[in-house]
């Protein structure tokens, strides 16, 4: 089989002038999202190389009549364009105009590109038609509200047949709102806006990471049956779909394929994951914590913050395979300090307390956060390599606050010329179920039936210190990992889904045969990794053919040696 050559043409010129005055090229986040399944595509920096390849993703373009006529020279000749925005040179060429551009909205794409719910953006750039001559398919549409039919009547894709080709245009930036809902729109400096409900008093005077999240209180909240609202849907993760499902689409109508990289290894149905903050720091309650994790047979993340247990107790974290990791505490109310050199502090402490040399996961006391990606250059120098931070500090704003439970890494600034941070982010759900000032278990399986769909990690967070003293906080806890394990989650520590996430991304897909057997590159052993191979029909009787993105994939388990690297760690 013939793996699709797919380029991502970026213009490093552009870029460099887009830092030069500040301006944030989030465009590149695309490799993010192609890097994320391990998807075979490479850089494009010269429209003149675009021939080599089967597809181009326009990431990042100076728009001028040279470079748009190389583009639409390249799809008369058979190439595929996907851009997502962008092109708005192009829009006369074909008979449209550029429309006024809209900051939030949602865009129903169910009927033709799978997505059941309409998805949120936070910012379009759509095309008016004038009078084209070209064949073009719509796809879509965009309103204002996620209530209704739109009144706007405009498309959220649009596709000009052009000579032996297509140029594809999304009048959303997608890969930019990605990085929206995951990080923000803006860097923290103040309170965001209270829930108008009085479920979520942002306002509280203490910058943190739900500040900056981008959803709307009313749209996109949902209630339980016991009315716990929260947010329902993870819009980054399925815009994440919706770019796939598109590519995979255009991949397999040239007869071709695209191999990716499953997001868990074989024996892993689904993700979950419980982390614990040791505010109070009461050796009781972590007794208690230990021995619910024991009898239900899983390990955590136990986020410590100063002064931290008795030394017993990090002993016996270890020999139960726990995880210990830093809970950095920022908080000024406590005499907290923002700021690297505190940050450094703090961990040498809990190392030299808990006799521990490398501790690579954290999660901020109260979700304290402030700027952009400051946190995260403390993070990579002192050897930080996942933080937990991204989630609710309030009743009633939990769920899918950051649109995502996918790990991912952090885009810098422009400052930082947009660079990816090396360190993971897990953001978690939701806190202390069952807490008399919190939500109840109601959530639990609307959480859980979410994150299989679109194969995240399910992270709950529960502290050590409610377990032992509120009953109803216990049996959450056990509800929750009982509830879980009945669904096929498995229950990894951070560290265990960073060390999978970094050891997967190692991995490069370079070949296919006609049997179906994967040719990869990789500098150390694996097993145990899932290969999906989209295909054109599912008349493969001899292979497992799931769907997977909106196509027919063949399912291929494969191995360097046969040899378990992954380790008990991971587990």
């Amino acid at each position: 089989m013939e793996i699709a050559k797919i380029g991502v043409f970026i213009d490093e010129a552009e870029a460099k002038e887009k830092w030069s005055k500040g301006l944030n090229s989030f465009e590149l986040y695309i490799l993010e999202i192609f890097e994320h399944l391990r998807l075979p595509y490479q850089i494009v920096s010269d429209l003149t190389e675009m021939n080599q390849f089967d597809i181009v993703v326009i990431a990042l373009l100076n728009e001028n009549s040279n470079s748009i006529s190389k583009i639409v020279d390249f799809a008369e000749s058979g190439g595929v364009v996907i851009s997502y925005g962008g092109l708005n040179l192009l829009a006369d060429w074909f008979g449209y105009r550029k429309g006024n551009e809209m900051e939030t909205g949602y865009a129903f794409l169910h009927q033709e590109l799978n997505q059941e719910n309409p998805l949120r953006f936070l910012r379009a750039e759509p095309w008016v038609e004038v009078k084209s001559t070209y064949n073009v398919t719509e796809k879509g549409w965009l309103s204002r509200t996620n209530k209704g039919k739109s009144e706007l009547n405009i498309s959220a894709l649009q596709q000009f047949s052009v000579g032996k080709g297509n140029i594809d245009r999304w009048a959303i930036p997608i890969p930019e709102l990605i990085v929206g809902f995951q990080q923000g729109k803006e860097p923290v400096t103040k309170d965001g806006l209270p829930a108008p409900d009085g479920s979520a008093n942002l306002d509280e005077g203490i910058l943190k990471a739900d500040d900056g999240f981008e959803l709307d209180w009313d749209l996109d909240r949902e209630y339980t049956n016991t009315g716990i609202p929260y947010f329902s849907i993870p819009y980054a993760d399925l815009w994440r779909e919706v770019i796939l499902e598109h590519l995979f689409t255009r991949v397999i109508e040239k007869q071709l394929t695209l191999p990716f990289i499953h997001y868990w290894p074989g024996h892993v149905k689904h993700m979950a994951m419980i982390s614990h903050d040791s505010d109070l720091n009461e050796d009781a309650s972590a007794i208690t914590t230990l021995n619910v994790l024991k009898q239900n047979g899983i390990q955590s993340t136990w986020c410590m913050i100063m002064p931290g247990y008795d030394p017993s107790i990090y002993e016996q974290l270890k020999r139960d395979g726990h995880e210990l990791a830093f809970h950095y505490n920022a908080l000024e109310t406590e005499d907290g300090i923002w700021g690297e050199d505190e940050f450094g502090r703090q961990l040498n402490i809990l190392k030299e307390a808990s006799n521990t040399d490398e501790i690579i996961s954290n999660k901020n006391h109260y979700t304290r956060f402030e700027g952009w990606g400051e946190f995260f250059t403390w993070c990579e120098k002192h050897g930080i390599e996942v933080d937990q931070s991204r989630g609710p500090s309030k009743k009633g704003n939990i769920g899918f606050l950051f649109g995502t439970c996918h790990p991912f890494f952090p885009v810098a600034s422009a400052d930082d010329e947009n660079r990816f941070y090396n360190v993971l982010e897990i953001g978690f759900l939701t806190q202390d179920l069952n807490h008399h000032a919190l939500a109840d278990i109601s959530v639990i399986d609307p959480f859980l039936k979410m994150v299989k769909r679109v194969d995240g990690v399910a992270h709950f967070l529960f502290h050590q210190y409610h377990i032992h003293n509120q009953n109803a906080v216990y049996k959450a806890i056990n509800d929750v990992i009982k509830e879980a394990k009945k669904q096929g989650f498995s229950f990894w520590t951070s560290r265990g889904i960073n060390n999978w996430e970094r050891q997967r991304r190692n991995i490069s897909i370079v070949g296919i045969d006609d049997n179906y057997n994967v040719v990869t590159e990789c500098d150390e052993n694996y097993n145990d990794v899932v290969i999906y191979i989209p295909i054109s029909n599912a008349n493969c009787k001899s292979e497992k053919v799931v769907e997977r993105f909106g196509v027919q994939c063949v399912e291929k388990l494969v191995s360097r040696q046969s040899l378990n690297i992954i380790g008990k760690e991971l587990e």
